[in-house]
């Protein structure tokens, strides 16, 4: 019985294959498989379902399929050539190849065998000459390598070409099975600087992406020896063993997103034992004499990207916890360093702003009290560990290292500054006669005193200790420093104009000296760094910012030395501030006239506005800005490093775009210097009122500006979704009304930008708005929508059934606003004209409609008269008994009316449309011309 249904349903089978339902076939064989143990049954049954496997592409089962018919009969030639041809699709040329010269065997005069065996006979020829090529081309470029004699050209080019070859998996995988990694081992140990660039950047393509070969590779180099070659001198070797690495950290701990299977998985069992080691040498590199400064400053990057956690989510701290208990007492050892002292490690300007911002990274990733405590406590020891009344030298290093937590975690420092004797330490340090000790002091004071609660603590403690030292020192640098501190000082009441904490014009005196070092180019940057930092400070005076904003040669100083310093933190954030008061696009508190009297009357403080800060001040200065070419110093701050261009900062950078983008006047200007572009990674990245504020921005320039010109190529389509985000109940109405201009005007670019806008999901936010009470919003959101209904997408919610979406487009019709009118009229005229199906439903969802189609017929606006006479011919164009009614109403003296009229230039296009609509009536023989 079971061999009789198994032939019936090889049967079935053989009838679905010929009709071309290769699934259905599939499944009838496999059901016959389970019912016969018939053998010749069997191996035809596996050999028709392996020719299902090759029509429907299924090469895997389709040569598993073939070998089993092949097992129970090995002459069955049908089921050799199906093997063949899935082997082939499957890139096993050669077992292909065995294949069908045994079907060639078997019948020498089949020519489609004959064929076969030609073809695949010349693709492996290829495959081996390209492997055997690619094998001599490695050997050949590290013989030219490795030989002392080959000429300059030739060792480029061979470098070069390593590199590039490194970087492919096939290429990277011949070099390693090759012995290429004791070779380029050999290139290292030759010391030529170019010949060890090229083979460190091989490795790092050898590694990248590839755990097993990484492991490797990290064994067979030695991790003490790649850190030895990162504290080299030589800036770009360090840079290049510094991304090797990142690239084995990456490979190891999966950073790099591949997803790693079959023998790759399995070769590599651990890695945590090698990713501890390589945080254990870079922590040792610290402090290290032996390490150049170039080689600290890239070890500390390194711990930087890879030991917090980049997502809070993630509960797992480790790696933090470790490098706590392990380095932190060597990463204060950096932070302290005094570059004066004989001491000193060496370091650039950078290593020790790179090792605070480490310590803040660490002590934001600690997860509880307890681990805080802990943090905190190997600090104080390290600190009061250096105090000794007999070395003034370690006294100095253990107020630096104060300095340098203040700008890291702040809150921390400020409990260090609680320490006994360490604000002792910083006013004796003051009083000193040696210039190290008196520029630590102030450095530290200027820290210290960013809180305002802190900075009364000094300003009765420290400000005439400042001032003698300002007034007595000849040295610049101190004096600079000095002059910030008293700045700091001097702006603790921020831009309350009853808060100044020194007399009349004291203020405006520091920031002009502040002005004058910033023009002095012969000055060292570090040194100009703190005029910088001290008018961001002093800015916050009205009278300070007018006049900075007038002097032009101080403006232009301060945006050079931006531009040429987007790798320095403090430089572009300090800049960012001076900007963000300069412009008053800070946040300013509503101030309730109520709470004014009531404070008033219980004899509280009340904050005063300085009357340069009113309104037609900071338009003023705004003007002044643009015409300095502020713009391009934004733009060119914005392309710095994601380490160095914090996201605070980025957040101040978008404040100064906004309100330079307030003037719809303006928008050009900043659109022609490159402003569009410079916005959309503000709009994406940082903060989320920085994304708010950029984003803001930048819906301002897209609602006046063509599209084609502020966001060139692909970028305009960045711009959609930071606009989309401006959809929401939380934000402004500013805000909504200017992201619906922004999205109208793109909307009305073309299809790609109306796809992406609907894939963003906007269209619930823009029909939400549509109903607002508001009239400005309903009508952007109109206008919007009305652009929105060409794309296809769109066209179909709107055929959907079950929603009121074609009922609020009719509705918003009937309207008294003519703006909503004609938006809504433009969008049912292109609904209309797109479905038929669209204006029967059109005449369903509400019983007004035929009232509101002959108001917009005979409306005084022509462009909303022209919209509704265009929805009249597309309701008449649709369907005979619609048309009918249409006819039967007044609608059929109102187009007599209307195309009776002599058209002239305005009204042509209405006359037309008019008389189009009455020769369609004629067309159904509703009414007949009069002769």
């Amino acid at each position: 019985m079971a061999e009789g249904d198994a032939a019936q349903l090889k049967e079935e089978g053989n009838r679905h294959f010929q009709l071309q339902d290769y699934k259905a076939a599939t499944k009838s064989y496999s059901q016959a498989l389970k019912l016969t143990k018939d053998k010749a049954l069997l191996a035809t049954l596996y050999r028709n379902r392996a020719a299902c496997g090759l029509k429907t592409e299924n090469y895997v089962q389709a040569a598993s399929d073939a070998s089993r018919a092949i097992d129970i009969n090995s002459s069955d030639i049908k089921a050799l050539y199906r093997r063949c041809q899935a082997l082939e699709h499957l890139g096993k040329l050669d077992q292909a190849f065995k294949d069908v010269q045994r079907c060639a065997t078997l019948e020498p005069r089949n020519q489609n065998f004959q064929e076969t065996l030609r073809r695949l006979n010349t693709s492996i020829q290829e495959k081996l000459r390209v492997q055997f090529s690619t094998d001599s081309r490695v050997q050949k470029m590290f013989e030219i390598l490795l030989d002392p004699n080959s000429d300059a050209d030739k060792l480029e080019k061979s470098a070069n070409n390593l590199i590039v070859l490194g970087r492919e998996e096939a290429g990277a995988e011949k070099i390693f099975q090759n012995n290429g990694v004791a070779l380029l081992l050999q290139l290292v140990d030759t010391k030529k600087p170019e010949l060890m660039l090229a083979a460190v950047r091989t490795l790092s393509g050898m590694c990248s992406g590839h755990r097993a070969r990484a492991t490797a590779i990290l064994h067979a180099v030695r991790i003490d020896r790649i850190c030895s070659l990162m504290a080299a001198e030589n800036e770009e070797m360090s840079l290049a063993v510094c991304n090797l690495l990142q690239a084995i950290i990456d490979s190891l701990s999966g950073e790099d997103k591949q997803e790693h299977r079959g023998k790759e998985e399995a070769v590599v069992l651990d890695t945590k034992k090698d990713l501890k080691q390589i945080t254990s040498h870079l922590l040792d590199m610290l402090v290290s004499k032996k390490v150049s400064g170039q080689g600290r400053d890239q070890a500390l990057n390194l711990l930087n990207k890879n030991v917090p956690r980049k997502d809070l989510a993630i509960h797992d701290n480790s790696r933090t916890i470790y490098v706590v208990d392990n380095g932190l007492r060597k990463i204060l050892k950096v932070v302290g360093q005094v570059p004066d002292l004989p001491s000193c490690l060496p370091l650039t300007d950078n290593t020790r702003m790179l090792a605070s911002i480490l310590i803040n990274k660490l002590y934001d990733d600690l997860r509880c009290d307890p681990e805080r405590d802990h943090f905190r406590k190997i600090c104080e020891e390290y600190i009061t560990g250096k105090f000794d009344p007999q070395d003034m030298d370690k006294n100095v290093i253990a107020i630096q290292t104060v300095s340098g937590i203040l700008q890291g975690p702040f809150d921390l420092g400020n409990q260090l500054l609680g320490l006994r004797g360490v604000m002792e330490m910083m006013v004796a340090l003051c009083g000193s006669e040696r210039e190290t000790d008196q520029l630590v002091a102030v450095e530290a004071l200027i820290h210290a005193s960013t809180k305002l609660s802190r900075a009364t603590f000094i300003i009765t403690n420290g400000v005439s200790l400042l001032k003698e030292i300002y007034k007595t020192t000849k040295n610049e640098k101190i004096k600079i420093r000095t002059l910030v501190g008293l700045c700091k000082l001097g702006s603790a009441g921020g831009t309350d104009y009853a808060l100044r904490q020194f007399a009349e014009g004291s203020t405006e005196k520091l920031a002009k000296q502040c002005r004058k070092w910033l023009c002095n180019a012969s000055i060292d940057t570090r040194t100009r760094r703190w005029a910088v930092e001290g008018l961001a400070y002093l800015t916050l005076d009205a009278d300070v910012k007018d006049d900075f904003v007038q002097d032009i040669p101080a403006l232009q100083a301060m945006f050079e030395l931006a531009k040429a310093s987007t790798s320095d933190k403090t430089i572009l954030y300090s800049v960012a501030t001076t900007l963000v008061n300069c412009t008053n696009s800070y946040d300013v508190k509503e101030v309730i006239p109520e709470l004014v009297q009531l404070a008033k009357f219980s004899k509280q403080h009340v904050p005063e506005e300085h009357p340069k800060d009113k309104k037609d001040f900071v338009d003023m200065r705004v003007k002044r800005l643009l015409k300095a070419g502020v713009i391009s110093v934004l733009a060119c701050m914005v392309k710095a490093d994601n380490a160095i261009l914090t996201d605070q900062t980025k957040e101040l950078l978008a404040r100064v775009f906004l309100a330079l983008c307030d003037n719809p006047k303006d928008r050009g200007t900043i659109v022609a210097q490159g402003g569009g572009k410079a916005l959309i990674p503000l709009a994406l990245e940082g903060t989320d009122v920085g994304k708010v504020k950029a984003a803001h921005a930048l819906a301002k320039i897209a609602a006046v500006s063509n599209p084609d010109i502020a966001f060139p190529g692909e970028r305009v389509y960045e711009v959609v979704r930071p606009l989309v985000s401006l959809l929401d109940t939380q934000r402004d109405g500013l805000q909504n009304y200017e992201a619906l201009l922004g999205l109208t005007n793109l909307s009305g670019r073309s299809d790609k930008l109306r796809q992406k806008i609907f894939k963003e999901k906007a269209l619930p936010d823009i029909e939400n708005y549509m109903f607002e009470n508001h009239d400005q919003l309903r009508q952007a959101a109109t206008e919007c929508m009305c652009n929105m209904v060409v794309n296809k997408e769109v066209q179909e919610r709107f055929l959907a059934d079950g929603n009121d979406r074609l009922k609020l487009v009719v509705l918003l019709c009937g309207e008294d606003d003519d703006k909503v009118q004609n938006a809504a009229a433009g969008a049912l005229a292109m609904l209309t004209a797109a479905h038929k199906k669209l204006c029967l439903k059109m005449t369903q969802v509400t019983t007004q409609w035929l009232e509101i189609l002959q108001r917009l017929c005979l409306h005084d606006r022509l462009s909303v008269q022209h919209r509704g006479l265009v929805i009249a011919y597309n309701l008449l164009a649709a369907d005979a008994e619609l048309a009918k009614k249409l006819v039967e109403s007044e609608l059929l003296e109102i187009l007599t009316v209307v195309g009776k009229q002599e058209p002239d230039e305005k009204k042509a296009a209405v006359v037309q449309t008019a008389r189009e609509c009455l020769v369609k009536c004629m067309d159904y023989g509703f009414i007949k011309p009069v002769s």
